[in-house]
């Protein structure tokens, strides 16, 4: 009963699509509606991995590595949803599993066509994404769905408190929920959740297999941006609008204290690009693209990163880090590509969505939280007078990721009763 209503509002919107994709044919619309499915046949018994956009991604690149050593006797399925997600899938997974997919919405109709295609033994998801009519129809076929990597943020559980009835129906299908933390299982009890299939396994974000930064990539990393040894290279990753300006800001009063400092920020949208660049130029700063450097070769004080896939080794070359999303009420975002290499990790506020983690690097001295620009710009002068505090707090930044590594294993351990 609670799926009818749900189908017969898809079934609207396919109808009203229709008619646009018999014009188009091609392009994101038609793969949303799982009608370009590739020419690839799939034997029965696959494993199906789905992660929604970039951030679920980077955290299935370890998963999907433990699963093709395990089960190699298996083909991997792997859909995203975003078409950034899919850019750094195609990046970073693209041999290492059959087939890429973008995930289709969520009809009827798109999630028979899709299912019937990839034949798997069972669903994967990885953190968010859910979609109630794909999971009710995998387990009417007997297919085993897995939530990895759970969280819910503080907005998702007062949505799920708020409708707690439709939040049960939508987990019910589910066979196993493995969470990042009793945090985020103590909000899934609270909503009436059967305690039966939900567990605490941690985090596997910190299992993915960090490289570290050898001395021949760092020089690469610095001759192809143009940096010289000399330079103090902050790196500002993830940032959003309205959070941007503060950074330019802090920068701005740091320059004149520190002629060697320069600024890479990656915004989390690469159609901030432009903006960022046009905000830093209003403000006196020298600035530049990446996709621009060839053209730029001369000095910059900011360069602004709008490329895919390439902040998590070039924070590897920065003396001080912030991960953004957090001066603004986002959430945050990963704060482990920093810790890895050693970087002191700065940030808001706003880790809501990272809540354990955030508390648990303050707590070990390899983060530090600041409320805003103002306790920003200071956090910043102190790490900038003191080299020898740079290092110590990178080094139990690092030691912070090694000590808290091991979720992946109990992952893989509750996945065998279901692969």
């Amino acid at each position: 009963m609670f799926m009818f209503p749900y189908h017969f509002i898809w079934t609207l919107i396919l109808v009203s699509l229709f008619p646009i994709v018999l014009l188009l044919r091609k392009g994101r619309l038609v793969e949303r509606l799982a009608l370009s499915l590739p020419h690839t046949s799939l034997e029965r018994g696959n494993i199906w991995v789905h992660a929604l956009s970039v951030g679920e991604v980077v955290s299935a690149l370890s998963l999907i590595e433990s699963l093709k050593l395990n089960y190699p006797d298996k083909d991997i399925v792997f859909t995203v949803t975003t078409s950034k997600g899919m850019a750094i899938a195609r990046a970073e997974l693209k041999a290492k599993v059959r087939i890429l997919i973008t995930m289709p919405v969520d009809s009827w109709w798109c999630v028979r066509r899709i299912a019937n295609y990839v034949k798997p033994s069972v669903f994967v998801l990885v953190e968010t994404d859910i979609w109630p009519g794909l999971i009710d129809y995998l387990r009417k076929r007997g297919i085993k769905s897995i939530l990895v990597n759970g969280r819910v943020s503080p907005r998702t559980f007062k949505s799920y408190r708020r409708f707690s009835f439709f939040a049960r129906k939508m987990f019910k299908p589910f066979d196993s929920c493995l969470m990042q933390s009793d945090l985020d299982r103590e909000r899934l009890l609270k909503v009436g959740i059967d305690p039966g299939k939900i567990r605490t396994v941690g985090n596997i974000k910190y299992d993915r297999n960090w490289i570290p930064m050898g001395q021949e990539e760092s020089q690469d990393w610095s001759n192809l941006l143009g940096l010289q040894p000399e330079d103090l290279i902050w790196v500002a990753g993830s940032t959003h609008q309205d959070e941007d300006e503060a950074l330019l800001d802090v920068f701005a009063r740091l320059r004149p204290s520190f002629a060697s400092l320069r600024l890479i920020i990656a915004p989390r949208r690469i159609e901030q690009s432009s903006e960022i660049l046009r905000q830093a130029r209003s403000m006196g700063l020298s600035a530049v693209l990446k996709t621009e450097l060839s053209k730029n070769r001369g000095y910059y004080d900011v360069l602004v990163l709008n490329t895919l896939g390439e902040l998590g080794r070039i924070y590897g070359i920065g003396q001080v880090s912030f991960v953004g999303g957090s001066l603004v009420p986002i959430g945050g975002h990963n704060l482990l590509e920093p810790a890895s290499f050693g970087c002191p990790v700065l940030f808001g506020p706003y880790t809501f969505n990272f809540v354990l983690m955030s508390e648990s690097l303050v707590e070990t001295g390899g983060g530090w939280r600041v409320q805003d620009g103002d306790e920003l710009y200071e956090a910043m002068k102190v790490l900038l007078e003191d080299a020898g505090l740079r290092i110590r707090m990178g080094g139990l930044a690092r030691e912070f990721v090694e000590k808290n590594q091991g979720a992946l294993e109990r992952v893989i351990k509750s996945l065998r009763d279901f692969i």
